[in-house]
């Protein structure tokens, strides 16, 4: 399992969390979730590897927002940070076998803008209506609306 779902797994993570001994992490403490929590997985509800993206997902945002990360955060030095952004060649790659790159950019800027918000930086619908300066309810809206083109988008691959 580990052999075969890692790569992608670890792609979602490194997208969230961008530094790649983080990321590392995330991977480590997702399996240790799937083992833990296998007999919460129910086929009726949807396949697999969704149910552990969406752990991979959730935990890599926990570890974003745990103090030790935000500490972390203020002690890392200038240069590293410019080196934080190299990553990112990586985790497209990773990721975009799974074909979830192009399904993305076919979305309404201001849709693909909220869900990478949401979803790969880890930010809560209030964050992203403080950030882009727009009302909450205008953020859920999109980001339905996306969810929604996004499940029909992958239906017809």
């Amino acid at each position: 399992m580990y052999d075969h779902y890692s790569p992608a797994l670890y792609g979602v993570a490194l997208k969230v969390v961008p530094d790649e001994a983080a990321a590392s992490d995330v991977l480590q403490e997702v399996f240790v979730k799937i083992w833990r929590n296998i007999d919460r997985y129910d086929a009726d509800k949807g396949r697999l590897f969704t149910w552990m993206l969406n752990i991979t997902r959730n935990t890599a945002i926990d570890s974003l927002r745990s103090k030790s990360h935000k500490l972390e955060q203020k002690v890392q030095d200038v240069t590293s940070v410019s080196l934080m952004y190299e990553p990112q060649l990586a985790v497209h790659l990773s990721v975009d076998h799974l074909g979830l790159t192009k399904v993305i950019e076919r979305l309404q800027k201001d849709q693909r803008t909220i869900i990478d918000m949401a979803y790969f930086k880890g930010c809560t619908q209030e964050e992203i209506a403080r950030s882009l300066d727009i009302p909450l309810g205008t953020v859920k809206t999109r980001m339905r609306n996306a969810i929604i083109q996004l499940r029909t988008l992958l239906k017809q691959l």
